[in-house]
């Protein structure tokens, strides 16, 4: 079976590996703030060496997400009874939940090599023709946040999808000529944030639609543990609940807490995670019982305190906490209505019942009392 890992390459955005057809490009869409990056579901530069060494090798390893992980199965299990290539695979779903480990895991059991590009990097339909006409036969293509690519690109994707070829357009006007290039038969792995930001038709090409949810605090644990064990650290079972509670339901932040978690244990004691080395670290770094870090509880606190619990607009929050209407639309409030401390209304936001129990307040008779969790 190959060895993806070597396929992945980290390069400035939009630069492609000389010859190969590979390109690398950051994920999501990048925003400068002042939030505590530690419990932001966004990779962080630099941080892809340690996550590379966590990374599950199979289905089997891979924790968390059952339903994906028996569908997904059964998908490429059928595809290698058959010899043929397995249909594209769309997975969607928040930043960290282990979309590009899945990729990695398809084209292992597929014993495949791994193509690794994303959208922003796909700006004309050039740059995906050259890496198309690289793969090779049963070769796995993973374009991350596919929602982004370019649409001439996204055209030509349609036909690459459906038909495994592609027309290359050469010269320019009335004597320009299209010529058919034939593809190897290969696997499309495409990873969103935003579902519904993908057109129809692209949508409509994949075969298999894979939506990953949040984890709950059990297999946040088992996350912690196994990362712990890889990286030889030391920790009590009542400290992985601890650090798997706060981690906001997202796999990549309880590995960065633990990465905290480890930094305090070695500078205040001699490197073993208890619970209290756990609480003390995340003490120190902001995040709260539930996973809150300063910025929510200052938008919490704007709309509670400043404004009797609402309803608010998100532009009128965004500037009582010093931030950016989309910092607080797009990294804040997500979180803060899953759990059940902000409803959304036409008139504004709103603090729940919730929101004001975690600021130690007592909420007014008629705030809204439901909660997710």
């Amino acid at each position: 079976m190959s060895d993806v890992e070597r396929t992945e390459f980290t390069l400035p955005p939009g630069m492609t590996a000389g010859g190969t057809g590979v390109t690398a490009s950051t994920t999501g869409d990048s925003k400068v703030t002042q939030r505590n990056e530690d419990v932001d579901g966004q990779a962080l530069e630099g941080e892809q060496d340690f996550d590379r060494s966590l990374r599950p090798k199979s289905i089997e390893e891979f924790i968390g997400q059952p339903k994906v992980r028996e569908q997904l199965s059964l998908v490429l299990t059928g595809a290698k009874n058959r010899g043929v290539t397995p249909d594209h695979v769309l997975l969607s779903g928040p930043p960290g939940l282990g979309k590009t480990t899945m990729a990695m895991i398809v084209a292992q059991e597929l014993g495949a090599s791994l193509r690794m590009t994303s959208g922003p990097a796909l700006e004309r339909a050039g740059d995906l023709a050259a890496m198309l006409s690289n793969l090779m036969e049963g070769d796995v293509l993973f374009i991350d946040e596919i929602h982004r690519i370019a649409r001439p690109a996204e055209e030509m994707l349609y036909m690459a999808m459906e038909d495994f070829r592609i027309d290359v357009i050469v010269g320019k006007g009335p004597g320009a000529t299209s010529i058919p290039l034939e593809i190897p038969p290969f696997t499309l792995v495409g990873a969103t944030t935003r579902a519904g930001m993908l057109t129809g038709p692209l949508r409509d090409r994949f075969g298999f639609t894979a939506q990953m949810e949040f984890y709950d605090t059990e297999d946040l644990t088992r996350v912690i543990t196994r990362a712990a064990r890889i990286l030889g650290v030391e920790i009590d079972p009542d400290a992985a609940v601890e650090i798997g509670s706060r981690s906001r339901g997202t796999p990549r932040i309880a590995n960065r807490l633990l990465r905290r978690v480890r930094d305090f244990a070695e500078v205040h004691g001699d490197g073993h995670i208890d619970l209290a080395a756990a609480r003390g670290a995340l003490d120190v770094f902001d995040v709260d019982h539930m996973g809150l870090d300063r910025l929510d509880r200052a938008v919490l606190s704007a709309l509670v305190k400043g404004h009797g619990g609402g309803p608010v607009g998100v532009g009128t929050l965004a500037v009582a906490v010093g931030e950016e209407s989309a910092t607080v639309e797009e990294v804040c409030e997500p979180y803060l209505v899953r759990a059940g401390m902000i409803a959304r209304t036409g008139r504004g936001r709103v603090a729940t019942a919730v929101a004001w129990e975690h600021l130690g307040l007592q909420a007014p008779e008629g705030t809204i009392g439901a909660t997710l969790f």
